[in-house]
C-alpha cells in the first residue's frame, strides 16, 4: 500500500464510531488536512463573470529562443580573438573552435540561462573591416509587444562602435529599423544623435550615441522612452505597431578602436601564430590613422564582437484578450483566447460572433465579441427570421 493511502487509511479509522481515537475530533480538522481545491480566478473575467482587459505575463521573449548569427568564430576551423585587459592598455589573446565544447562560443549562448557566475558567450569571427558587417537574427515565434531590448557584452569584450537593431513584424518577409547607435550617428545614418521626438514622427526609430567608454558592459534600447503615447500605448494604435515585432535582427557595423600601441603589438603577435602555423585566419592588415574608417579590424589581430545575453522583454501580443500564450496543436506559439475571440493574437472574432467588428480590449473597453441570436416574427403569415444581436 501506498504511504498516502496509508495515511488516508488511517485518517478514515479515526472517524469511525467506537474506533479508539475517534471520540472528539471535530470533521472541520479533517477538512483542514484535504482543503477543496479551488478553481484559480480567470483574469480575463471579474468574479461576476463580467469581461476585462487581461494581458499575458511579462517575459524575457527571447529565452531560449533561436538566433542565427552569420559570424561565429571558429565555426570552419580553429581562430584566435582577443580581448581588452589592463584599461584597455594590453590584450589577451586565446583559441576558438565550434569543434571543442571547451573552446566554443556558438549562437546558443544568446538565449541560455543568464547566469553571472557562469557567463557564456558567443563571438564572432575576427573583424576583417569596417564593411564586415555581423548579424543576428532572433525568432520570436509570435507577436510580440516590447519593452526593451539589451545585448550584454562577454567581459572584457571589445564594444561594438556602431549599431543597428530592426524588428519584423511579419516573420521575416520585411524589416524596419528599430534603434541605431554609432558615435557618427549623422554621418554614418544621416540621423542627428539627439532627435525631438513628437506624435508625428514617434514611431521613426532615432540614433544615439554609444557609451564611450569601451569596457562599458550593455547596449541598451527602450522601446517607448521619450515617445509622447507612451503612457496612453492603448489609445495609440500607432506605436502599438511600433512595438510588435516577431523578429529581432542586430547588424553590428564596426567596433571601437582600442590602443593604438596595444593594437600594433597585438598585430606583430598575430603575424608570429600565422608564420608558425598555429592558426588558419589569413592576416589582414589594419588599416592606420584617426579616419572613421580606421576600426581596429584585421583578421589578424583578432578583435572581434562578443555577445553574452541577448534578452528581449514583452508580453506576448494577444490584443487585452488572453492572459496566457501556449503552443497549440500546430506546435505554435498562440493566445488563449478569452471574449469570444480567436485567431493567435486574438486578431479577430470568432465564427458567429459579430455583433460588432473586433477591436482592442482596453481597460476603459473590453470590446467582448458578441454572437448574434435569431427570432422568428410573423409578418403577413409568413414566418421571418431575423437577427438580434441582443445589444441595445
Amino acid at each position: 500500500m501506498s504511504p498516502l493511502a496509508t495515511i488516508i487509511g488511517g485518517l478514515l479509522l479515526l472517524g469511525i464510531p467506537g474506533f479508539p481515537g475517534s471520540q472528539g475530533i471535530p470533521n472541520d480538522v479533517y477538512l483542514k488536512m484535504f482543503p477543496q481545491q479551488v478553481a484559480p480566478e480567470d483574469p480575463c473575467y471579474t468574479k461576476a463573470k463580467e469581461p476585462r482587459v487581461c494581458i499575458p505575463d511579462f517575459v524575457n521573449a527571447a529565452y531560449d529562443a533561436p538566433v542565427v548569427a552569420s559570424s561565429t568564430c571558429g565555426a570552419s576551423s580553429a581562430q584566435r580573438y582577443c580581448e581588452l585587459q589592463d584599461r584597455e592598455r594590453d590584450l589577451a589573446c586565446h583559441t576558438c573552435d565550434l569543434s571543442d565544447p571547451l573552446r566554443s562560443f556558438p549562437a546558443r549562448s544568446l538565449t541560455d540561462l543568464n547566469n553571472s557566475n557562469n557567463v557564456t558567450c558567443w563571438r564572432s569571427e575576427p573583424v576583417v573591416g569596417s564593411g564586415d558587417n555581423v548579424t543576428l537574427t532572433l525568432s520570436l515565434g509570435k507577436k510580440f509587444e516590447l519593452t526593451y531590448v539589451i545585448l550584454q557584452l562577454c567581459p572584457h569584450a571589445p564594444r561594438p562602435d556602431s549599431v543597428v537593431i530592426y524588428k519584423s513584424s511579419n516573420y521575416g518577409l520585411s524589416w524596419q529599423p528599430f534603434q541605431f547607435f554609432s558615435s557618427q550617428c549623422r554621418r554614418l545614418f544621416g540621423r542627428p544623435a539627439r532627435q525631438s521626438t513628437g506624435r508625428h514622427n514617434e514611431h521613426e526609430a532615432r540614433c544615439s550615441d554609444v557609451n564611450t567608454r569601451p569596457l562599458a558592459s550593455r547596449i541598451a534600447f527602450s522601446t517607448l522612452e521619450g515617445r509622447p503615447s507612451a503612457r496612453d500605448l492603448d489609445s495609440s494604435p500607432v506605436l502599438q505597431d511600433w512595438v510588435t515585432a516577431t523578429d529581432i535582427r542586430v547588424v553590428f557595423h564596426r567596433l571601437q578602436r582600442p590602443d593604438p600601441q596595444a593594437l600594433l603589438s597585438l598585430e606583430a603577435g598575430a603575424a608570429a601564430d600565422l608564420a608558425g602555423g598555429k592558426y588558419s585566419v589569413p592576416l589582414v592588415n589594419s588599416p592606420s590613422g584617426n579616419n572613421i574608417e580606421a576600426e581596429a579590424s584585421a583578421a589578424g589581430s583578432g578583435l572581434h564582437y562578443a555577445i553574452s545575453d541577448f534578452s528581449v522583454g514583452g508580453r506576448c501580443k494577444c490584443n487585452g484578450h488572453a492572459s496566457k500564450c501556449s503552443t497549440d496543436a500546430t506546435g505554435q506559439l498562440s493566445c488563449e483566447c478569452s471574449h469570444n475571440t480567436a485567431g493567435r493574437d486574438c486578431e479577430r472574432c470568432k465564427p458567429f460572433h459579430f455583433d460588432r467588428p473586433w477591436a482592442r480590449a482596453s481597460a476603459k473597453e473590453t470590446n467582448e465579441c458578441k454572437v448574434y441570436h435569431t427570432s422568428v416574427d410573423t409578418y403577413g403569415g409568413s414566418k421571418i427570421r431575423i437577427l438580434d444581436s441582443g445589444s441595445k
